[in-house]
């Protein structure tokens, strides 16, 4: 990103700023009919605007939801992995806690929201688990009295996919997609990002959220944000950020049925840090022979990709499906080097919602395919996925569900250290979530 695009993108946001501040001065300071600014959540419930005698302390909720998983069921080969997907994949893996959220949020002010979620079962590698880390941290800046106009200030969900805004929570599948997975890993970023969405829309996510439907969160009709592009929890490692913008429309027909179109894009650059690189591989970003005397080059790679999202609510029957292509740093076999290259893949997901009493039960198919480099990763590790899920999601009261997921990958990756990894096999997956 030039330093041309920074200023542009910074004044963009600057006139959107000045725009609506006399509007801002000119409101009232509190309006009980006005609609709170809502979570990407698909279970938070937002209090109303508190009254002005009340201390910011007290406008605070608090909600929680845990996940708990065993998946070696009628396992066939205990070497498929997927650490982006669950660490307790395959051999040594048992009993895990995949997700122990706190999830503080409020309204602390008629134009000011906080949402601060921690995780208590992070796994950072090396055999530990169940630590402490921040998930999302961030601030929304109403600019008018009826929300539609927001900024969002820190570490929050970057706004590119669908399925990646979903909360987990709420997400039918155990695993996102790899295919626009791979793009955010564990989907959040540091930046400001703009969101608006007239009030009728933010209806349609709120109702979306909050139901069986599985929506994936209020982020806006349309989302605009510049932010680090180094993924949640590392620090900016160039002179550039990222561009993100999503659109998408709830729209609800006359007989009841919900379908969502989406398309969103990013640019930018990511840098491979030390702890990312193996000692020997070669850093190639500009896909060039290069002399051996040569200066190495900086381990700077243009990081570029665009989505499209159409998802079809179950009601009862639901269609999904994301797509997206581009470029990034990608490990390349024949040069031992790290290299751009095009990326592309996505999936396709039915889900039938059954109610039967005060249950739910909601069967689901997914299909998806990858073929790119996970950036994340060591090397920037190739990678070509295949895998086909089967299952259903129980759920007997509200705040606990049960999903069992029956899968069938076939995974082939590389990098400097393993070359050609291809692993194939099927295994069943059980998760119990308890929510309050």
């Amino acid at each position: 990103m030039t330093k041309t695009t920074v200023k542009a993108v910074l004044a963009t946001g600057l006139s959107l700023w000045f725009s609506f501040a006399h509007q801002v001065k000119a409101q009232e300071q509190t309006d009980s009919t006005s609609i709170t600014v809502a979570a990407p959540s698909a279970t938070q419930q937002v209090p109303p605007v508190a009254s002005p005698t009340k201390k910011w302390y007290e406008r605070i909720s608090l909600r929680s939801y845990t996940q708990i998983r065993y998946n070696r069921l009628l396992e066939t080969n205990p070497l498929l992995k997927c650490d982006q997907c669950d660490r307790s994949l395959g051999e040594n893996g048992g009993f895990f806690i995949r997700r122990a959220r706190l999830i503080f949020s409020g309204n602390v002010h008629e134009r000011v929201f906080v949402y601060i979620q921690p995780d208590l079962a992070s796994s950072p590698g090396g055999g530990s688990l169940n630590f402490l880390q921040l998930r999302d941290a961030y601030f929304d800046l109403a600019l008018d009295k009826d929300k539609e106009f927001r900024l969002r200030f820190g570490q929050s969900k970057v706004p590119y996919g669908f399925e990646n805004m979903q909360s987990s929570s709420n997400r039918i599948v155990l695993d996102r997609n790899d295919a626009l997975n791979s793009a955010v890993a564990n989907e959040r970023d540091i930046g400001i990002f703009f969101y608006w969405a007239p009030t009728v829309v933010r209806e349609r996510f709120e109702e979306l959220t909050n139901s069986v439907l599985k929506g994936s969160g209020d982020y806006g009709m349309f989302g605009l944000g510049i932010y680090n592009g180094q993924t949640a929890n590392r620090p900016e490692a160039n002179n550039t950020q990222h561009i993100v913008a999503r659109f998408t429309y709830p729209i609800k027909l006359p007989n009841g049925q919900f379908i969502e179109p989406g398309i969103q894009a990013y640019t930018g650059i990511y840098t491979l840090t030390a702890d990312q690189l193996t000692t020997g591989v070669t850093i190639n970003p500009n896909n060039e022979a290069t002399a051996p005397t040569s200066e190495p080059l900086a381990p700077n790679f243009k990081d570029q990709r665009i989505a499209a999202t159409v998802v079809v609510y179950p009601q009862p029957l639901g269609f999904q499906a994301e797509y997206n292509v581009g470029r990034g740093p990608e490990y390349d076999i024949a040069t031992n080097s790290i290299q751009t290259k095009s990326l592309k893949g996505g999936y396709a997901q039915a889900i039938y919602q059954l109610k039967i009493g005060e249950q739910f039960l909601l069967p689901f198919l997914k299909m998806q395919y990858y073929e790119g480099g996970k950036k994340h990763e060591l090397d920037a590790t190739s990678h070509r996925v295949y895998e086909t899920e089967i299952g259903a999601e129980w759920q007997p009261f509200k705040n606990f569900e049960l999903v069992a997921d029956y899968s069938i990958g076939d995974r082939t990756t590389s990098n400097a250290r393993v070359q050609n990894n291809r692993q194939s096999g099927n295994r069943l997956r059980l998760q119990a979530q308890f929510s309050f």
